[in-house]
């Protein structure tokens, strides 16, 4: 297939941790403008409360989304939804009021657009906290009530293998390295997804790995993310998921 012949952008770009291009990442109004724009597929990151509360939230520490000390984990539920995600040295005072959400909040958002896929990502340091049975099991029961919409992913193959003990929930490996995809404890999985970074792609062949759809992150070029579509990587994760849906429909770059 042509690069040129691309149709349904949609169907191939991930807004991942939301729209961090325009909105603070992992918020709940970044998720809604993403979806607002024509996001099909999401990605958000997932951490434990001190008091085991599943929550929205990529980095290890709280200091450059909160000016914060400390990790999620330091804290409890009832501190943390006081926090801001403002990121004020992207974008000052605009979102000053933007919380951190949890994700009990984010199943009421995705169950009035079924028409959205999330990727579900456990992140490391709460796995190493808490463990992958407690994390996992929190997780999963928080999800329920939309547990058909989600995928849930991670750089850790315990806590996936943890998933698919509990039935035939679409899981996704995550890596760094595109050969790393060639494990044979990654193929053991016969994960539905496999994520990998867009830098570590080879420069020629096609990208494809048998049994899997292939995604590739962070991307916001549009003549780059129509290259590897066209060589058959499935899905491209943005932080800048309205400018490529545009430039990917039009033909521009962003």
């Amino acid at each position: 297939m042509e690069a040129d012949n691309m149709i349904l952008p949609a169907d191939r770009l991930v807004a991942h941790r939301g729209y961090p291009y325009r909105y603070p990442e992992n918020s709940l109004t970044g998720i809604e403008s993403a979806i607002r724009v024509g996001a099909k597929y999401i990605e958000v990151d997932i951490q434990l409360s001190r008091d085991e509360v599943a929550l929205l939230f990529h980095d290890r520490d709280l200091q450059r989304l909160c000016g914060k000390t400390g990790a999620v984990h330091d804290y409890s539920w009832s501190q943390l939804k006081t926090f801001r995600i403002s990121e004020v040295e992207r974008f000052g005072e605009v979102f000053s009021q933007e919380c951190i959400p949890n994700l009990e909040q984010l199943v009421e958002l995705l169950r009035c657009h079924p028409q959205v896929t999330a990727f579900i990502e456990l992140k490391r340091i709460s796995l190493a906290q808490f463990g992958e049975a407690k994390v996992v099991a929190q997780v999963m029961k928080t999800l329920q009530p939309i547990l058909p919409q989600c995928v849930i992913i991670s750089y850790s193959l315990p806590a996936l293998k943890q998933v698919r003990e509990l039935g035939r929930q679409p899981i996704a490996v995550v890596v760094d390295d595109w050969y790393a995809l060639s494990q044979r404890q990654v193929q053991a999985l016969e994960a539905e997804y496999l994520f990998c970074d867009i830098e570590t792609l080879p420069d020629k062949g096609r990208l494809q790995v048998p049994g899997s759809r292939l995604a590739v992150y962070e991307c916001t070029d549009v003549d780059r993310a129509r290259a590897v579509l066209a060589r058959g990587v499935d899905l491209v994760e943005t932080f800048a998921i309205g400018e490529m849906l545009a430039g990917l429909q039009a033909g521009s770059e962003v």
